[in-house]
């Protein structure tokens, strides 16, 4: 893994997403690496002819990935993508608040994948790259989308002007609004999909130990009544020995059967707490249940509010459209009006040009 020398990369393409890592103990489950969404950025370092992924956290580097020929990224659902890294020995995986973003992310992925392959041969050629990077433009951000065309500066009456930069100041913070309202659904909807990723791998392993657990109770309450049945033949044979006296077995006879009744009561206490610690882990098992069921329901309602959410912004920018051609249809009737007036001026003129010779006369 090549160090970071930001001041000799150029970037390509640059996004916002939640990073993961893959569990090194485990291999299956997600770390997040990042508390909040992160910049994610495409380099090319023009001296090592390398294209890296690079993403700052503070004052750490949480992805310093090296693009190679043989990389893939994998989208696994519609707003999570992930790729393997073996230098790093790690899998890196991003979370992102669209699935648009997504999208953008795998065809860079893509370009720069092909880019690193032909850069990959041509080194091995000796020859020197013409084009240093990938021209690559960076994802627009909601807010220039919904950003208005610059105001222009008419003379007019003061109150229609008034009421246009009254207009774009509320749109503005509506805007703004929206924006931090879908934020937030976003990273609520990333923890509780990283949630219900360790709740699905929870209920398996307990699913799992629950049903061998079943099997191990089944073949153990067949070994208790077979030891019980025992138990009980061990005792009528103690009463009976104990009731005729001598004309029994031996004392010694006496002593191993008192000892293997011991070892069997001993072995039943034994059996007894494994049942219980079997069904005090079915009843955590049935906790972990509705814990995956309460996680699923907050998902729910999670997609129920992004719905609202879209259909606000929708709202939003249907409203902004409608002020902006309220706006465009007053700056139209004040430059009717301005041209009225000059025609007025001038027609006032040539009348005071005419009195003025008038009086001359």
């Amino acid at each position: 893994m090549y160090p970071l020398h930001r001041d000799r990369e150029q970037p390509i393409f640059s996004t916002r997403a939640h990073v993961f890592q893959i569990d090194p103990a485990t291999k299956r489950n997600w770390i997040p690496a990042s508390k909040h969404a992160v910049t994610v950025s495409f380099f090319y370092d023009a001296n090592r002819n390398v294209y890296r992924i690079i993403s700052v956290g503070g004052t750490k580097a949480i992805i310093n990935s090296t693009i190679s020929h043989n990389m893939t990224f994998t989208k696994t659902s519609q707003k999570f993508g992930q790729w393997a890294d073996s230098r790093a020995n790690t899998v890196y995986g991003l979370g992102f608040a669209t699935e648009q973003q997504l999208h953008q992310f795998s065809e860079r992925f893509k370009e720069v994948k092909e880019a690193a392959r032909l850069a990959r041969e041509k080194s091995q050629e000796k020859m020197e790259m013409n084009n240093p990077g990938l021209s690559i433009a960076a994802p627009q951000d909601l807010s220039d989308e919904l950003q208005s065309p610059p105001v222009m500066c008419v003379n007019g009456p003061e109150d229609k002007l008034f009421r246009s930069q009254s207009a774009d100041i509320t749109l503005s913070s509506e805007k703004e609004r929206i924006k931090k309202m879908l934020s937030e659904g976003s990273i609520c909807e990333m923890n509780l999909e990283a949630e219900l990723f360790t709740l699905q791998d929870s209920n398996a392993k307990l699913v799992a130990a629950l049903h061998e657990a079943n099997a191990n109770v089944e073949q153990w309450k067949k070994q208790l009544t077979a030891y019980q049945d025992e138990t009980e033949r061990l005792r009528e044979q103690v009463a009976d020995l104990e009731a005729h006296g001598g004309h029994g077995p031996s004392d010694m006879l006496k002593d191993e059967l008192t000892q293997s009744l011991e070892e069997l009561e001993a072995l039943l206490k034994a059996k007894d707490e494994e049942i219980h610690i079997l069904q005090s882990k079915k009843s955590d098992f049935h906790e972990m249940e509705q814990e995956r069921e309460e996680a699923i329901h907050r998902i729910q309602e999670l997609e129920i509010r992004n719905v609202d959410l879209e259909r606000r912004v929708q709202g939003a920018e249907q409203s902004l459209a409608n002020a902006l051609e309220d706006r465009d249809r007053i700056e139209n009737e004040m430059q009717r009006v301005i041209e009225i007036l000059d025609i007025k001026i001038f027609d006032l003129n040539d009348l005071r040009q005419s009195l003025v010779k008038l009086i001359d006369k």
